[in-house]
């Protein structure tokens, strides 16, 4: 597991994630083969994030993704992380101490949004959730523990792919550590350069002579 799913808790509920629609209805018919059509129609997306840790300490930035396999968490001025994956690795990189990390894609319960490929009838299901408006998607492997497991959180909006909003995640990793995504101001679909999931290497700071 990458350490964007360690130290951050979930602070945020489930049905927190969902804004108000007045749908409730329709979300309920909402099948798996409708959220493989989504992902499937998602090429590119673009939004606001707010990520809460255990602590109540929430950090805020950009998410860009394109597909297969390109995301980027760009966070607030001041934090010096950044969370890129260039399509084929996912790296974890601290410019205040000058590391860097690196995971291959598929390992990172993420792989289900950046692998347009991927059947998500194997590995997924459609789970219970308390609010009627609020679809709730589980994907896990159970041949792969160490990966994790990841809930999509998604709404019924006509204006987005395949009729489906997503408004975040909670991910798990298998040490139980759970982190919370919220998105907003979501766009789909617009024009993505690659250079976008280029970054600076991290330097390791000077000793002090």
């Amino acid at each position: 597991m990458t350490p964007m799913f360690r130290p951050l808790g979930a602070a945020l509920a489930l049905t927190a994630l969902a804004a108000p629609v007045a749908i409730h209805a329709q979300a309920q018919n909402v099948t798996l083969a409708d959220v493989q059509r989504h992902l499937s129609a998602t090429e590119t997306m673009t939004a606001a994030f707010s990520q809460t840790d255990r602590a109540g300490k929430v950090l805020t930035g950009t998410l860009t993704l394109k597909k297969p396999g390109k995301i980027r968490f760009q966070y607030e001025k001041g934090v010096p992380i950044l969370i890129v994956s260039d399509g084929k690795s996912l790296y974890f990189l601290d410019y205040q101490v000058g590391q860097k990390q690196r995971w291959p894609v598929g390992n990172s319960p993420l792989s289900i949004l950046l692998n347009p490929d991927r059947d998500a009838s194997k590995y997924a299901r459609i789970v219970p959730s308390v609010d009627p408006g609020v679809v709730t998607v589980e994907a896990y492997d159970p041949k792969r523990p160490e990966y994790g497991r990841i809930r999509l959180i998604f709404v019924r909006n006509a204006a987005a792919p395949a009729g489906l909003m997503l408004q975040g995640w909670v991910a798990t990793d298998a040490q139980s550590n759970r982190t919370t995504i919220r998105l907003s101001q979501q766009k789909f679909n617009g024009p993505v350069g690659d250079n976008a999931f280029k970054f600076n290497e991290p330097r390791k700071p000077a000793r002090p002579s």
